[in-house]
């Protein structure tokens, strides 16, 4: 398998090197070739646990890693997950929450970033490499990326995300960790601005082959791919012995976790409705219910990780829609960042298998209220906003909202939601030894502007570098 560049301008590479490089050398975002037919495969595989099947779902993608290293990669990292299933399934209602949240640092970030961190280190020490990475988070990333990589030799990490504005806890689970090899940046900004940031550094092609620059965020392919794994997972254990599919509700601001549902469905896995959930930030909505791509202001909500203006993931998802015509989506980026608008398409819906919609900050906290005052079950508020998007979009077959963050992590929305409610399985669900622990930790962070010079030279004056190294 090799992998391409949606701008066509990036010769073709294997797996790691497209693991290493992360954005393309032309700005554009790496995508297989093709994406592999799996549906003669479907049966044996309904039987398998996650493990056994991220396994078999990778190896479609990745030929340049011996089968028993790929094997003891994804089994270290999910080695460490709280749930013996990895994602769980929970009925709630007539919902399945798919809870992507029992790694690490709570968030269905961890299922890609574990694996990729480790990856990272396996390609490293092969190569006799280092990496110093650059990402950007607007809550969730940050502290997952950092829990792949941090202490881990020969890489560095950087981590920028818009100042004050994920929730305390999302912000203590990155500044508390101490390790020598982590630095964290706070951005006067929003998460789009240090998004811009770490596109333009990364196009800088001088400057990332100075300081050897990777990439956590999902621009990276093995992210996307890492997530295609659990809509295979359920989907597969929902669907029976093949006789229905599945619809999915997607909490999401970046595109890359509906994206990963999107090849899942390419691949042949049994899947219906993909339903496209944001908060207020609905540039992505918008496109899908009208065929115009603009970008507006940021809305800062009670779902900080979804508020962002410009998806990054976007890009491989119109490749796809424009039958990988490169030049097509050149064109269309090219415009985007000129004019802030492009209008793709005047047939409505622009894509029948992604329905999308909107849900307000009022809609959020009463579909936590009411999930929980009915199923006693308490929603964190992004996939509240998932849960309220499938109530308002039909979908086939079982319905699935993955469910993004454990809600101890957003204790002030789910407090404002239940107003102060004290029934036990509440106060059960706000708290989190995990998070318990780091109230009191001596915590660093960086205040740096929105500026690319500020940026550039705190990775200049901190990053890692073979001299550097070889002096330890």
């Amino acid at each position: 398998m090799r992998y391409i560049s949606t701008r066509g301008q990036t010769p073709p590479m294997r797996f790691q090197d497209a693991v290493l490089v992360g954005l393309a050398p032309d700005g554009g975002l790496l995508m297989p070739e093709n994406i592999p037919s799996v549906t003669s495969k479907l049966d044996g595989w309904r039987g398998l646990s996650f493990v056994e099947l991220a396994l078999a779902v990778m190896s479609e993608f990745i030929d340049d890693i011996p089968s028993a290293d790929l094997e003891d990669l994804v089994r270290r990292s999910y080695a460490g997950f709280d749930s013996e299933d990895i994602t769980p399934l929970k009925q709630v209602g007539n919902i399945h929450i798919l809870e992507l949240f029992h790694g690490p640092t709570l968030a269905f970030k961890d299922i890609a970033l574990q694996f990729l961190g480790n990856l990272f280190e396996y390609l490293l020490k092969d190569r006799d490499q280092y990496m110093n990475i650059l990402g950007a988070t607007s809550g969730d990333t940050g502290s997952a990326a950092i829990a792949g990589v941090k202490g881990k030799k020969n890489i560095t990490i950087f981590v920028m995300y818009p100042e004050g504005k994920p929730s305390h806890l999302q912000e203590l689970q990155m500044t508390t960790t101490t390790d020598k090899n982590v630095h964290c940046l706070a951005v006067d900004g929003s998460f789009d601005d240090c998004q811009s940031l770490m596109k333009t550094v990364f196009n800088d092609l001088e400057f990332k082959q100075q300081y050897q620059l990777g990439a956590v965020n999902s621009v990276n392919w093995a992210r996307v791919l890492a997530q295609v794994v659990y809509y295979a997972y359920a989907s597969l254990r929902l669907s029976g012995s093949g006789e229905r599919s599945v619809s999915f509700s997607v909490p999401t601001g970046n595109f890359g976790d509906i994206l990963a549902g999107y090849i899942a469905k390419k691949m042949g896995f049994p899947i219906a409705t993909l339903m496209l959930a944001s908060n207020e930030n609905d540039i992505l909505p918008i496109f899908f219910n009208t065929g115009v791509y603009k970008r507006s202001d940021v809305h800062f909500t009670l779902s900080p990780s979804m508020d962002i203006q410009v998806a990054s993931n976007f890009e491989r998802y119109l490749f796809l829609k424009l039958d990988r015509d490169a030049e097509a989506v050149r064109r269309f980026m090219q415009e985007f960042e000129k004019e802030g608008k492009v209008v793709l398409s005047h047939n409505y819906p622009v894509d029948e298998d992604i329905q999308a919609v909107s849900i307000g900050t009022q809609e959020t906290l009463d579909t936590i209220a009411g999930v929980q005052r009915i199923q006693d079950y308490v929603l964190d508020p992004h996939t509240a906003v998932g849960v309220a998007a499938a109530k308002l979009i039909p979908g086939e077959g079982p319905v699935v909202c993955l469910a993004t963050a454990h809600p101890a992590k957003f204790p002030e929305a789910i407090e404002t939601a239940l107003a102060g409610q004290e029934d036990a399985s509440v106060l059960d669900a706000l708290k989190h030894p995990r998070l318990s622990k780091l109230e009191g930790l001596k915590s660093k962070s960086t205040q740096i502007s929105a500026d690319l010079d500020s940026l550039k030279k705190y990775i200049t004056q901190h990053a890692l570098n073979r001299t550097a190294e070889e002096s330890e």
